[in-house]
Parts: C-alpha cells; sequence; structure tokens
C-alpha cells in the first residue's frame, strides 16, 4: 500500500505477492543512493539549460525510488522540465502527481497552473493560483502571475464572444482561391478541426452557416480541403442527431456516396470515418441532445439510414468507384447493418439489405479480376464481401428468413452458370468461393447444385491461368468443409497432386498444395490420425516455407504459403522446422503488415498452432481406460507439444518479432479482422506473457497498448484471453510503466472482467493481484475501480475458500481502503465487512494477517470513527490486538502498534479500555525493544 501519516509501509507490500511473482521490494540503500545522484544530475542538467537530459536523469531516477516523498519531488521536477519542453499535457499530468502525495506543494501548484493556462484551461490555472496564494500569501510572483490569468480570461471572453467572425476567418482562408500561404491554410484547416470536436465549437460553426462552407470545401476536389471538411463534419455529427440529419439534406446521400468512391485513399477513408458516424448517431439517437428539443425537431431518422444504405449497395457496382471506395463501403455494411448483439430483436434492416442489394454484394464476391469489364478489387475486397454475406446470414433468426437467402444465392449462381458459357461458369464458381469463406453452409448448398463440381474439376486442368486460378481456389475452399472433404478426399486428392507436380505455373502449384495441406491436417493436431505417407506433411511445409521467402513472387501468392502453414502446423515437427526457420517467420510477419489484410487468419492461426494456445483438454483416465476396453480411438499428444518443446518455441518466436507483427494486426481496421480473428490473437498473447521475464519485451514492442482493444471488443473467449495476458503484464511490471498516460485507465475495466463468477479460479486470482497494484498508485484509478463496480466482487472473494483468492481479495481491499468512499463501507450498518477484517488478523495464515491487519491500519488512520467501532464488532478484538503485538513477526507487530495508536487517539473510552487489559505491559516491553526501532 502506499504509505499514509502514521502508517509507514502497511498494506500488501508488492514484493509479498502469493505467487513471488511481482513488485518491487524494499529499496536498499545502494539504489537509494544513484536516484539521489541522478536526480542530482538532473538538477545540473536543467541548471545548464538542457531539459531534454535532465528529463532523462528524472525519469530514470523515478524507476529506481520507492520513497513517497521522493517520487513527488521528481514529479514536479519532470514538470518543470516538460514546461521548458512545450510538452503541456505531460507537464500537468506530472504536476498533478506530485500534489497527490503533498497537497500543499506551491511549486507543484503553480507549475501545473502555468501548463493548464497553456492548455486553454483558464478557470482550473486560476484555481490552483489561487491556492498558492492561499498558502503563501506574500509572494509576489504567485499575485503577478494571477493578475495576467485574470486579464487573459477578459481576453478569451473577448475571443469566445467573437468566435462566430473566427469561423468565418477560418473558411475565407480555405476557399480563398488566391491565397498562396499553404502554412495559413493548414493551420486555419486544423483550427476548423479542432473546434469542431468541442460541442460549443461544433454549435458555432453549425450555427455560423459552416454547412454550405464546409460544402464549397469538399466541391473545390482539393484533396487537403476535402480532408479537413469531411474531419469537421466529423465532429459536428458526432453523437447529434439532429445535426446530422440537417447535414444530410444539405449534402446529400449520392454526394457522400460519390465523394466515399473517389481514387484518393485518405479522402476516401475520411468518407468512410464521417459516414459511419452518420450512421451511429442516426441509430444511437440522442447523446448530446436535449430530449425536449430534439422530440420536437427530428423526425425518423430510419429513411435517412435506408437512404444511406441504399447508395453504399449501389456504389458496389459502380464501374467509377475506386477499389478503396468499394472496400469502404463493405466494411461501413458490416459494421451498421447486423444485430450488435443477439440481444436485439429487430433485424430488419438486415432483410431490407437481403431483399435490396444481395445480388449487388455477390457481384462483388463473383468478380473475376481481370476478365473484360470487372469491377475495380484490392486484395482484401473479396474476404471483405465473405464476412459481410457471413454477417447477414447470421443476423437471420429462423429457417424461412435462412432459406429465402439460400434460394437467392442460388438463383444468383445459376443466373450466371446457365446461359452464360465459360465467363458466366467462371463468376458463378468465383461466388461459390466467396459463399464457402462467408455463409459455408449456403456455399455447401450451392455447391451441390447439378454440373458445379464438375466445372470446378475439369476447370482445374485449364490452359488458361487465371480459370485454373479460379477452380483450384473453390476446390481449397470446398476442402475446408466437412460436408465435401470425403468426396474431395476420393476424387481431388489425385487431381491436386498432378496439379502439384506438372504445373508450370507457381501461382497454381502453391494452391494446389494449400489444398493437399488441408487435407493432410485433418487430423488436427492428433499425432496417431496422420493422412499422408510418412515425411509428406514435412515436404509440403518445406514447400510453403520456401515460397513464403522468395520475394520474387507477389505477395497476393506468397498469402497462400501462410494458408498452407496454417494447416500444417498441427503436425509439431512442421512447428519445430517452422520456429527454426528465421527468414520465413520474419516472411510471415511482413505479410501480416502489409495492405493484404486477408493473411490475417491464416498467420494467427498458424501462430496458434505454434504457440499450443488452443484449448485442450487433459482427458480423464477412467475413460481412457474405458476407450481402450471398446476399442475406441484414442487422441495421442505428440512428443514435441510437450510444454518445455512450447516454451522453446514461444522463445523464438519473440525473438523473430512477433509482438510487432501481431500489434499491426490489431490496428487493422479491415473486415479480415474479425471476432474469431481477434481471439486467435488474444490466445497467442496470452502464450507470450506465460513466463514472467518475457513480459517486459512484449510491453516494449507494443503488445500491452495493442491488448486493451482486444479485451473490449471480440467474442468472450478472446476478450477473457486478452483481460489476462493484461493482467499478467500488470502483475510483474510496473503498471505506470507499461500502460503510460492514460492507457492505465483503460486496463481497469477488462481487469474488473477478470473477477465475474464465471471466470476460471487463476482468472479471479490474477485479476484481484493486478487490481491490487493498479490500487496501490493513485486514487483516480481507484475511483475507476469503484466505477466499475469492482468492490462488491473483491468482497465477495474474501469468502472465498482457495485462500490465494481470498488473500489476493484482501491485499486488493487493503489497497483500495485508501479511498473515502470504501472506508465508509466499513462504517456501513448491517455490515460484517468490518469484523471480517479483524478476526483475519487473527487468523493463523500470516499473510493473510498482515494484509487484514495493513487494512485496519489504513482504516484507522485515515478514518478515526472505525476505532470506536471495532470494540462492537467482535469480543475478540483485544487479544487479538495482543496476539499481533506478541507476534515474532515485526511487520505484524508494527501493523498492531500502528492500529493501537490510532484507537487511543480517537476516543478517550476505547483508550479506557485499552489500557484496563494486558496493553500497557505489552506496549511498554516492545518500547524497549532495541532491536526493532
Amino acid at each position: 500500500g502506499v504509505p499514509v501519516p502514521g502508517v509507514p509501509v502497511l498494506g500488501p507490500s508488492l514484493g509479498s505477492c502469493p505467487c513471488g511473482a511481482h513488485g518491487r521490494g524494499p529499496a536498499g540503500l545502494r539504489r537509494q543512493v544513484t536516484a539521489e545522484q541522478l536526480r542530482a544530475r538532473g538538477n545540473a542538467l536543467f541548471q545548464a539549460g538542457d531539459h531534454g537530459a535532465a528529463l532523462a536523469a528524472y525519469t530514470e531516477a523515478l524507476s529506481l525510488s520507492d520513497a513517497a516523498s521522493e517520487r513527488a519531488v521528481l514529479h514536479r521536477n519532470r514538470a518543470a522540465c516538460y514546461l521548458k519542453l512545450e510538452d503541456y499535457a505531460k507537464a500537468e499530468a506530472d504536476a498533478t502527481k506530485a500534489i497527490e502525495a503533498d497537497g500543499r506543494d506551491v511549486k507543484a501548484l503553480f507549475r501545473r497552473s502555468q501548463a493548464l493556462q497553456q492548455l486553454g484551461r483558464l478557470d482550473q490555472a486560476v484555481s490552483d493560483l489561487q491556492r498558492c496564494i492561499s498558502l503563501e500569501p506574500r509572494n509576489k510572483v504567485f499575485q503577478d502571475a494571477l493578475r495576467a490569468l485574470g486579464s487573459s480570461m477578459h481576453e478569451k471572453m473577448k475571443t469566445m464572444s467573437c468566435t462566430d467572425s473566427k469561423v468565418e476567418q477560418m473558411f475565407q482562408i480555405l476557399l480563398d482561391l488566391d491565397e498562396k500561404d499553404e502554412d495559413k491554410k493548414q493551420k486555419a484547416a486544423q483550427n476548423l478541426i479542432v473546434l469542431a470536436r468541442e460541442e460549443a465549437g461544433a454549435e458555432k460553426i453549425f450555427q455560423s452557416d459552416g454547412v454550405r462552407l464546409l460544402l464549397q470545401l469538399l466541391d473545390t476536389a482539393k484533396a487537403d480541403l476535402m480532408l479537413a471538411a469531411l474531419r469537421t463534419l466529423v465532429g459536428l455529427c458526432s453523437g447529434h442527431r439532429s445535426r446530422t440529419m440537417a447535414v444530410l439534406a444539405e449534402l446529400g446521400a449520392p454526394r457522400l456516396s460519390a465523394v466515399l468512391g473517389v481514387e484518393h485513399e485518405q479522402v476516401s477513408l475520411a468518407a468512410c470515418n464521417l459516414l459511419y458516424v452518420m450512421f451511429d448517431s442516426l441509430k444511437e439517437g440522442l447523446q448530446k441532445d436535449f430530449r425536449g428539443k430534439e422530440d420536437a425537431v427530428v423526425l425518423d431518422s430510419s429513411r435517412d439510414l435506408k437512404l444511406l444504405i441504399k447508395h453504399l449497395l449501389e456504389l458496389l457496382v459502380l464501374e467509377g468507384a475506386s477499389a478503396y471506395g468499394r472496400d469502404n463501403a463493405l466494411n461501413l455494411l458490416i459494421k451498421v447493418v447486423p444485430r450488435k448483439s443477439p440481444k436485439e430483436t429487430n433485424n430488419s434492416l438486415s432483410l431490407w439489405v437481403i431483399d435490396q442489394g444481395l445480388k449487388k454484394i455477390l457481384e462483388v464476391g463473383s468478380t473475376v479480376c481481370g476478365s473484360l469489364g470487372s469491377l475495380p478489387m484490392t486484395e482484401n475486397s473479396r474476404m471483405s464481401t465473405s464476412v459481410l454475406l457471413s454477417k447477414l446470414y447470421e443476423d437471420l433468426k429462423c429457417d424461412a428468413e435462412r432459406e429465402n437467402f439460400n434460394h437467392l444465392c442460388e438463383d444468383y449462381v445459376r443466373s450466371w452458370f446457365e446461359g452464360h458459357e465459360l465467363p458466366g461458369k467462371l463468376r458463378a464458381i468465383q461466388t461459390v468461393s466467396c459463399l464457402l469463406q462467408g455463409p459455408s453452409d449456403v456455399g455447401n448448398r450451392v455447391l451441390e447444385l447439378e454440373g458445379i463440381m464438375d466445372s470446378v474439376l475439369s476447370l482445374c486442368a485449364s490452359v488458361s491461368e487465371a480459370h485454373q486460378l479460379v477452380a483450384v481456389e473453390a476446390l481449397i475452399h470446398a476442402v475446408n468443409k466437412a460436408k465435401r472433404a470425403s468426396f474431395i478426399t476420393a476424387n481431388g486428392v489425385s487431381l491436386l497432386k498432378e496439379i502439384y507436380k506438372h504445373s508450370e505455373r507457381d501461382s497454381i502449384r502453391i494452391r494446389a498444395l494449400v489444398g493437399l495441406c488441408k487435407l493432410g491436417s485433418a487430423g488436427g493436431t492428433d499425432f496417431s490420425m496422420k493422412q499422408f505417407a510418412e515425411g509428406s506433411t514435412m515436404k509440403l511445409a518445406k514447400q510453403c516455407r520456401k515460397w513464403l521467402c522468395n520475394e520474387a513472387i507477389d505477395a497476393g501468392t506468397r498469402r497462400w504459403a501462410v494458408e498452407g502453414l496454417a494447416y500444417l502446423t498441427f503436425d509439431a515437427d512442421v512447428k519445430e522446422e517452422f520456429v527454426e526457420d528465421k527468414a520465413a517467420m520474419q516472411a510471415m510477419f511482413h505479410l501480416a503488415k502489409s495492405e493484404d489484410r486477408s493473411v490475417l487468419y491464416a498467420v494467427a492461426s498458424t501462430l496458434v498452432n505454434c504457440t499450443n494456445s488452443y484449448d485442450h483438454e487433459e482427458p480423464d483416465p477412467q475413460m481412457l481406460e474405458l476407450a481402450k476396453y471398446a476399442k475406441q480411438h484414442i487422441p495421442e499428444q505428440h512428443p514435441k507439444d510437450k510444454p518445455e518443446f512450447v516454451k522453446r518455441r514461444v522463445r523464438k518466436l519473440l525473438t523473430a518479432g512477433v509482438v510487432s507483427a501481431l500489434a499491426c494486426m490489431v490496428k487493422s481496421e479491415n473486415a479480415a479482422l474479425t471476432n474469431s480473428c481477434r481471439e486467435l490473437i488474444s490466445r497467442v498473447f496470452l502464450a507470450l506473457v506465460e513466463e514472467a521475464e518475457d513480459r517486459g519485451g512484449v510491453v516494449a514492442q507494443g503488445g500491452g497498448k495493442a491488448l486493451i482493444p482486444l479485451s473490449l471488443e471480440g467474442t468472450e473467449v478472446g476478450q477473457t484471453k486478452a483481460a489476462q495476458a493484461l493482467a499478467k503484464i500488470t502483475i510483474t511490471s510496473n503498471p505506470e510503466m507499461a500502460f503510460p498516460g492514460e492507457r492505465i485507465y483503460e486496463v481497469v475495466r477488462p481487469l474488473v472482467s477478470l473477477l465475474h463468477l464465471q471466470r476460471t479460479g487463476l482468472e479471479n486470482f490474477e485479476g484481484l493481484m493486478a487490481l491490487t497494484n493498479l490500487a496501490g498508485i493513485s486514487e483516480r484509478l481507484r475511483q475507476k475501480i469503484l466505477k466499475e463496480r469492482a468492490v462488491p466482487m473483491i468482497e465477495g472473494y474474501m469468502f472465498e475458500e482457495h485462500e490465494l483468492i481470498r488473500l489476493a481479495a484482501t491485499e486488493c481491499m487493503c489497497n483500495m481502503a485508501m479511498s473515502k468512499e470504501v472506508q465508509e463501507l466499513f462504517l456501513a450498518e448491517g455490515s460484517d465487512r468490518l469484523k471480517l477484517m479483524v478476526l483475519y488478523s487473527g487468523e493463523e495464515d500470516e499473510k493473510l494477517r498482515r494484509a487484514a491487519s495493513g487494512t485496519l491500519a489504513m482504516l484507522t488512520a485515515l478514518h478515526p470513527p472505525i476505532c470506536k467501532r471495532i470494540p462492537q464488532v467482535t469480543v475478540h478484538w483485544l487479544e487479538i490486538l495482543q496476539a499481533l503485538l506478541l507476534s515474532p513477526s515485526a511487520e505484524l507487530q508494527h501493523r498492531g502498534a500502528v492500529v493501537v495508536m490510532n484507537m487511543m487517539a480517537a476516543a478517550r473510552e476505547v483508550a479506557e479500555q485499552l489500557i484496563a487489559s494486558e496493553m500497557l505491559e505489552i506496549l511498554s516491553v516492545l518500547a524497549k525493544d532495541k532491536d526493532k526501532p
């Protein structure tokens, strides 16, 4: 716990955790001197004007210092450096940390007021300066600063009153065709965007005829001006339905759709972001608006929603639309059409899109790149189409709706397959591929239409590379589906082998190889279920690695080599060879960071296999005996899948740079990053942080930052795995360094989710340990933990039978007890919280006694009314306190002495009870013990 007046080093010291794996023990003398030396060096550098070097020295000193008072001074000194370096946000943050330690630190208060003034938060700056003057009324520097700030505020008020003219001025600069000063234009654009992010600023722009002027900026067709207009419109529409509808009425859905379809990638992406914000505001409705006024002004927005979606669907098949625009339209449809949760009952939007636009979506999925009149596509377009089809199909609620979807897909495939000769057959097969990658049940049904499978097999032998590519890919996707696998094992293996051995084109051979890989891995991780002859799998894997490393082959083709490895790495021999091939690993990581996002799932699958982070249950020994008796098949583990092999593979992946590749994959705002893909990445991260010594490296390469979004979005399993990885990092690292700035507050919610009852005991334990570390850092973090409603769950685990979980919960409560709200809970009528703490202070488990008595010491020091309550909660209170004082452990004696001291000071009647007992005698003996100062 953080030291408080009268309670030196009491709470669960971080060095005393049950697993012994985390935290910082008491600072030794040598470390203390080093921190002081660094601080002195920083002071000298600051005086010499080298503020950057001074900052580095103070920062290093902070990492070596444990004393709260010393850390406060270092934070205050860093604030001075940041002020000189004009990084005002960090100056404010550091000054705040110093003030949290000592509210009367005038230097820290003054520095924070300077930072706040520069950040434009003048009212807060005045408050800090007034506090400085109340502490040092005769300080002329503070008086002058307050006067200057008063006049600044007066100026600000005048400026605010003429914001209208400022907005007008910004638009004039941006719309002036004769204005040649690009810096001036850029500054005006940036000011406009920043202004729009604040509700008051957004309203000013809106009231100042801003939408019409932003429309003029869009019409200039200049990329930088279009970007400024789109980003400003995002501010206007964010969470505000009435303004969104007004913007939509002024701009019109056709114009927005046209901007989305432009060739300029950044402009298309900005338009996509604007449309997403508009959809969000139209769907969610009132967040920033006043309901009374809103209801009077705004009508039903569902018509506008459908109008926007209709134009997005039309954009999909518009020949003039760019490939990026098409991808962005698909991604928007994925995000806004299906229900966010099965709990929502209304799926009418999905039904409307299927009715109005399924054919248009299938047009994109059926496009054969390079054929006459084909739509412009990126390498991600087909994957995005499959994801959209899958989302729409999953959003259907009954058999009749699913049957309708199936019929529409079958009719579309037939329309191309029958009467269009070869180009039509190719488009039909391409559609089947797209469906097999998305809603596979629909794909399987379409695959069984008369003539489809025969055409796939015959086109596999085509002399045209383009035709052969379409057919082989369809065959590979068909192999993936259990329904077809037996048919293809009988008919396709010989064909795929033939293509693999005799085709002269690598692009065809690599795809045939993937088909063979899929068939070869049908036994999964079961060592006894080998599909191919001994050594065949290794040969296939070697060829995959060879192609993967061949940079002469295009990335789209090399992606298939990763697909092959995703299946072959079920075999532990393949895993071992892969992690020994550093060039192959790095080639795969390079692909994961490339523009082609369709490779993400294959990369994540390969890594899950290599780290053995898939679910595997230990079979029940009795069931094994029964299976042997019944001559049933028993799965066998490969000898190279034992823990020591897995640990070695993880180390090799870390050395090769797996973390930066995973972090890059998580950043992807692409449909290919599906929830199941996120889950795979979370599994890999959890495997990477299993060993405490690897965690620092994972954080340094961006793993901590990447885990936060994974823990907040995706499947429940994926979110839990990511939260557990965050907990492991928080337990063994300094959380402020692992999650700097505001990021540390984002970690609280995932950690609290580990306390839910459906989580495993290990997850509960690690969540509690991590929250203990966070709760010991600052009041703001404790408030965040309170806000996430974690305290009742922490209390619940204090009654847990498992001693380590019970101890972790008590330690967590000890640090939470520094908050006023938590202290009040211990005095609540009818509550046994205080009684439990007193009784735990008398338990046999020394660690539990240390945590509970530390909490009592903290509570009695910070909230004196608790001292009066202790004698009322249990008749054994005196003997428990005496036992603490007579304990052989100096730590327990210290805690007991602090509790008794606080109770003596709190109330006369309590003091009388203490003195009437043997307490005075015990204290007299302890006071003479020179070995325990």
